[in-house]
């Protein structure tokens, strides 16, 4: 069975020993995204650009794997106040709503303070469209 790791090159994951994600056979395992953005290591204030860039780190790290947004099976975010509902829950809908993946939304404290987002994903590669 086919064990692939994913790293986007920085060097927290290699401090603290993860993938960003993990290819199990048709799994595919994506790490907890924050809104840091994956290329210039830049953290947006807003919750909603931050959002934005957790996805499209998700996105890339699924295409990476031979994945997609269209085959994500489950989804969990930690949003660091409830008071981002209103502002978060349209850009969430924006990915979501095509895939209908089942979700968990919680109210969390993440590591470091400017991050108020982090999104892990499980996705079954060849499930789009079943």
């Amino acid at each position: 069975m086919e064990r692939r790791s994913i790293s986007t090159g920085l060097a927290y994951e290699d401090m603290v020993g993860y993938s960003r994600a993990l290819v199990v056979g048709d799994w595919v395992f994506v790490s907890g995204t924050t809104g840091r953005d994956r290329i210039t290591n830049e953290i947006p204030e807003g919750i909603a650009e931050q959002t934005h860039n957790t996805f499209k780190t998700i996105i890339w790290a699924l295409e990476e794997a031979g994945s997609s947004m269209a085959e994500v099976v489950r989804g969990r975010i930690a949003v660091t106040h409830r008071s981002y509902e209103a502002e978060l829950l349209p850009v969430l809908g924006h990915y979501l709503r095509p895939v209908k993946p089942a979700l968990t939304i919680y109210v969390a404290e993440l590591l470091d303070p400017r991050l108020k987002i982090e999104i892990d994903v499980t996705a079954l590669r060849g499930s789009a469209g079943r």
